[in-house]
């Protein structure tokens, strides 16, 4: 199958699971990861209504915005070395995976520099695995409410990645955890923060994600095929 076909079959997906747990599918935004896709099969995928860019890397995604612009928006699911902040805010419209105060400070700062209020999500890492990045659970809001008191971060939601799984049906306590952790922080009331996004779900288990309550879904493989 062609990847325009792979997008419209990924969008189809999307909306049954949205319609079986009872969710308008317009809530949920696809963020088509284009990690290690040539520009060609990007400008396939635009073609076909890809709106949201997903990359993993700041230097990658440089060398295509350089080259797509504004064609989309462009968010960074990735993990984020602090040093690369200041290039950060100015490629991305919204950072998925800010999981330390420090980082957030260095978003701020070099945000403040080019007048901009960078939107980011939490990512916070419930199953406590070694491998990946983001906050323990217990420590999430703590740091949401730390970094609310930036005044150039604009906290809008949460972000996870499950421990792989051959069985998406696996993934769905975590996503559960997530949305549990969202409503409770939203509780707070706390200023310059909303919980209106849930980054979670991948190709192999997204419609899991919808069905928990994922506002937004970054889906690579099911698009474009496996990676090289």
């Amino acid at each position: 199958m062609s990847i325009a076909e792979n997008l419209k079959t990924v969008m189809d997906r999307i909306a049954s699971a949205a319609k079986r747990a009872g969710r308008d599918p317009a809530q949920v935004k696809l963020v088509v990861v284009t990690k290690t896709v040539g520009i060609e099969r990007i400008r396939e995928a635009l073609a076909t209504g890809a709106a949201v860019l997903g990359e993993n890397r700041v230097q990658e995604a440089k060398e295509k915005i350089e080259k797509l612009g504004a064609a989309a928006r462009w968010d960074l699911i990735g993990h984020l070395q602090t040093n690369k902040a200041k290039y950060a805010v100015k490629l991305f419209e919204l950072i998925h995976s800010v999981d330390n105060l420090e980082l957030a400070a260095e978003l701020d700062k070099q945000a403040a520099k080019i007048g901009k209020k960078q939107s980011v999500l939490i990512e916070v890492n419930i199953a406590g695995e070694v491998s990946k990045a983001g906050m323990a659970v217990k420590n999430a809001p703590t740091l949401v409410r730390e970094a609310a008191k930036l005044e150039h971060i604009a906290i809008q939601g949460l972000m996870t990645v499950p421990p792989y799984s051959e069985n998406p049906e696996d993934s769905r306590p975590y996503f559960r955890v997530l949305k549990e952790l969202a409503e409770s922080i939203a509780k707070e009331n706390i200023p310059n923060v909303a919980m209106n996004e849930l980054s979670m779900g991948m190709s192999g288990d997204f419609e899991v994600a919808i069905e928990e309550g994922a506002t937004m879904v970054r889906v690579g493989t099911a698009i474009f095929g496996a990676r090289e």
